[in-house]
């Protein structure tokens, strides 16, 4: 008679391969799954009753800022992430990761969204800051990408200048070396960076190590907004150029100038795959608010440099005025925009840019600029510029996959937090599956386990239920899950996720954190 360390009876179990749901059970034993279907007399130390529940994969977050939030270290359960299901992240994205740190100054890439003054580094490569994460048990698997800003503050301070050939070499050794220490591809933000042909020479370069690896480029576009179409274009032709499997992160079309695009930016995406054959995939949230950077709003010409250069730019009387001038060209609700974040004036929290200059005399546009001075540029928003139709035609394009783009964020904080990092997974089936039918049961969950587990390379132990793989399961709750986060009280937990197991060890139970920390460093040989 078999043994096992849990034994999940009589759900209906959703494999992740997308085929027809059936009834069963599964044995744990240790980290993995040693039995699916049935496990006849088997014994266990616990055995949970599943009858009316839905058994599914752990789902796999491959755009989340838990690390450049620097909460992996502050809040490591990153509990908020497990009650959703999530139980694998992948962090270093959108231009910016922890490592390589050769130059300790390199984590300034990040102190857009953290301050990095106080932090306590005592690591530089891939490999050493993976190491140090083994030391510090998680409540979450992680795996991480290469920051190409990052790797360029590594060289040199200054984004906007062209890199030597020497110093261009040493970058790419640092990327390989990353690479070869288990990173899974490499990141890159376009927004905010010179669009010069010296820049796209050295993206292609590095990207072409990408493709020689095997790995992933996730790409930020340029703009997702009035030039949309050109940014799509831009990723494309890197994936053309390079041969390199290209990602876009977080795709979206913001604001109404960007909507009638938005439909052109498929089809560019399907024509790539279709008649080029090129490896581009994108992700998304389900979310009609953006939590982006209040700074994304400033001129582009203004903000190719670093935060210093930004600052003393909106710091100057003469130079203001033009950047007042070009954010008034953007015709913005300022009624729409609500302050989530910020790293010093914490009483305008939960306030909208109108609000807060109808207080302080200003105009809107002089209040945008003063409140990025004020905290150093360091402010997100929350803002209504997506379109509900849209999130509709992406998830049903057959290369889109599941992402928070959130964080591991704690419950009590000042700051708000978007709901997607308490509410993402819940919300993507909910809004999906239950209320608009646009996929089945099997399809989206596929989306959230399978598709992204292949995308990272990672498909023979994650992102399946299957003899052999590691135990990352979630029961669920099928006419119960929902998300319960919001824009005004974002720190709730879902309903309808019961229990969650990762790597064998039960994180949550019947909807609350057991305070395991089974997390494990994913590393990409």
């Amino acid at each position: 008679m078999a043994a096992y360390s849990y034994i999940i009876k009589g759900g209906t179990i959703i494999d992740g391969s997308g085929f027809p749901m059936y009834r069963g059970d599964i044995g744990i034993s240790g980290e993995t799954i040693k039995e699916i279907g049935s496990v006849g007399r088997g014994r266990a130390t616990r055995v949970i009753d599943a009858a009316g529940k839905y058994i599914v994969p752990g789902f796999i977050d491959v755009t989340s800022h838990s690390d450049t939030h620097w909460t992996l270290f502050t809040y490591p359960a990153q509990e908020n992430l497990l009650a959703q299901g999530i139980t694998t992240i992948i962090g270093g994205v959108c231009g910016s990761s922890l490592a390589p740190l050769v130059d300790q100054k390199a984590i300034s890439s990040i102190q857009k969204w953290t301050d990095v003054s106080n932090f306590n580094i005592n690591w530089r490569s891939m490999e050493e800051f993976y190491g140090e994460l083994d030391r510090h048990p998680m409540g979450v698997n992680l795996g991480s990408m290469v920051g190409y800003s990052t790797l360029r503050y590594n060289i040199t301070e200054d984004d906007a200048r062209e890199l030597t050939r020497q110093e261009l070499e040493s970058m790419k050794m640092l990327l390989k070396r990353s690479l070869g220490e288990g990173a899974f591809g490499l990141s890159i933000s376009l927004a905010h960076m010179p669009n010069t042909l010296a820049i796209q020479e050295e993206i292609v370069e590095l990207a072409r190590i990408v493709a020689n690896e095997g790995k992933v480029i996730s790409i930020h576009i340029r703009n997702e907004g009035r030039r949309l179409l050109s940014s799509v274009a831009e990723a494309i032709n890197i994936a053309r150029s390079s041969g390199a499997q290209v990602h876009i992160a977080h795709f979206k079309a913001i604001g109404r100038k960007a909507w009638q695009d938005f439909p052109k930016a498929l089809l560019m995406i399907r024509k790539a795959r279709k008649y080029e054959n090129l490896p581009v995939s994108v992700d998304f949230f389900p979310y009609l608010r953006t939590g982006s950077l209040l700074s994304n709003l400033l001129p582009e010409w203004m903000t190719e440099g670093d935060r210093e250069k930004i600052l003393a730019t909106l710091s100057d009387q003469t130079k203001r005025e033009s950047v007042l001038e070009a954010i008034r060209s953007l015709t913005l609700h300022y009624d729409n925009i609500v302050i989530a974040e910020a790293q010093k004036d914490k009483k305008i929290i939960g306030k909208t840019v109108a609000e807060i200059a109808a207080q302080s005399g200003l105009s809107p546009e002089e209040t945008l600029v003063q409140i990025l001075v004020v905290n150093g540029l360091s402010v997100t928003i929350f803002s209504k510029t997506l379109k509900s139709k849209h999130l509709v035609t992406i998830a049903k394009e057959p290369y889109s996959m599941f992402a928070s783009d959130g964080v591991g964020d704690p419950k009590g904080r000042k700051d708000l937090t978007h709901p997607r990092s308490y509410g993402a997974a819940p919300r993507f089936i909910d809004r999906l599956v239950r209320r608009s039918k646009i996929f089945s049961w099997e399809e989206a969950i596929k989306r959230m386990t399978a598709i992204p587990a292949a995308h990272l390379g990672i498909a023979g132990e994650r992102g399946s239920l299957k003899k052999g793989a590691l135990a990352d399961i979630v029961v669920i709750d099928p006419d119960g899950i929902q998300d319960t986060a919001t824009y005004s009280a974002p720190y709730q937990y879902p309903k309808g996720i019961e229990y969650v197991f990762i790597n064998g060890r039960l994180a949550i139970e019947k909807g609350v954190p057991t305070g395991a920390l089974a997390g494990k460093i994913l590393r990409r040989g």
